[in-house]
């Protein structure tokens, strides 16, 4: 199930690849890294009773929900302001400090912890797997839960891993590598457009 889930074309996935060819592969795997740091957090609130609160809650969920879109539009409108200077960026000068990777790391796990679409799964789907018989419910949603944030790990880094590679190819033009930087930023504002205008009221 969290197979199936993870390898349709998601709100995580469309962030990778916008990360990927705004900033690299380097930047998409860090995104990757705490995105699901992310939804380990949300993980152990679901297996703790929080993610149901949540997700029964018309106030939270909608402030969650709107959250995270806001900050995905804000990365893009930084993405497709600085466009043109990814050349330099690709050049090997930028990006590297680990200031920069935490940046990253931090920007990656808000998207996690405030993806919507991710705390219902969790709290609607995964207790359907756990066996009320055997006990220790918490400790079996935590299990079920770091198979899946696994299991996305690999499956997004290969996300990220193809469209950076795209990337450096577009790379050997700067108005390419400009238009393809922007086309990041353009994915990641309707991502967060998308996140915030759909999902049901109630």
């Amino acid at each position: 199930m969290a197979l199936a889930i993870i390898l349709i074309p998601g709100p995580t996935v469309l962030f990778v690849v916008g990360r990927a060819l705004s900033h690299g592969r380097g930047t998409a795997l860090t995104s990757v890294i705490g995105n699901e740091i992310g939804a380990l957090v949300l993980v152990v609130a679901v297996a703790l009773g929080i993610g149901s609160l949540v997700e029964r809650s018309v106030v939270l969920f909608t402030a969650l929900k709107l959250a995270g879109a806001a900050y995905v539009v804000y990365l893009g409108v930084q993405a497709f302001r600085h466009r043109r200077s990814l050349t330099a960026a690709i050049g090997g000068t930028a990006g590297a400090s680990g200031r920069s990777r935490a940046r990253d790391l931090w920007q990656g796990f808000v998207v996690g912890i405030t993806n919507p679409k991710t705390t219902v799964f969790f709290a609607a789907v995964l207790p359907q797997f756990v066996d009320r018989g055997r006990g220790h419910v918490p400790l079996q949603m935590l299990v079920f839960g770091l198979i899946f944030v696994l299991i996305a790990l690999l499956c997004d880094s290969c996300w990220g891993l193809a469209a950076g590679a795209a990337r450096n190819w577009f790379a050997r033009s700067p108005r390419r590598l400009a238009a393809i930087g922007g086309t990041g930023g353009l994915m990641m504002i309707g991502l967060g457009v998308t996140i915030a205008a759909t999902g049901k009221k109630d």
